[in-house]
């Protein structure tokens, strides 16, 4: 004959368990005390101390990283990524005729723009 499991006997299973579990975790705690070296607290109040976490240097994370990037480059299948990832690109400079050509530009710029200027000023 099934029966129904109310909330009073729910509650009432829930104390009864805890009273159970508090004389257990004093036991525990007696044996606990009789080993050498041993203390009185409960090994479960403790937390667990969690991993200590390892520095890198920059340049240690720096090989890692270059290191991943080859791996990841073997995996796409491409080539020369690790002349690429090791060597930046040269920065590209200005020829003096460029550049004097660029000067020019501007000050025609700044001449037409200050002309612009002051018509609207008249």
């Amino acid at each position: 004959m099934p029966f129904k499991l109310t909330a009073e006997i729910i509650t009432a299973a829930i104390e009864g368990f805890e009273i159970q579990k508090a004389s257990i975790d004093a036991k525990i705690a007696e044996l606990r005390a009789m080993l050498p070296g041993g203390s009185t607290e409960n090994a479960a109040a403790k937390p667990a101390p969690g991993p200590k976490r390892r520095m890198f240097s920059a340049a240690a994370r720096k090989r890692m990283k270059e290191a991943q990037q080859r791996r990841w480059a073997k995996v796409r299948g491409e080539s020369d990524s690790a002349a690429s990832i090791s060597q930046p690109k040269p920065k590209r400079k200005l020829s003096a005729a460029a550049k004097a050509k660029l000067v020019a530009n501007l000050k025609k710029a700044r001449a037409a723009k200050a002309a612009k200027a002051k018509a609207a000023a008249k």
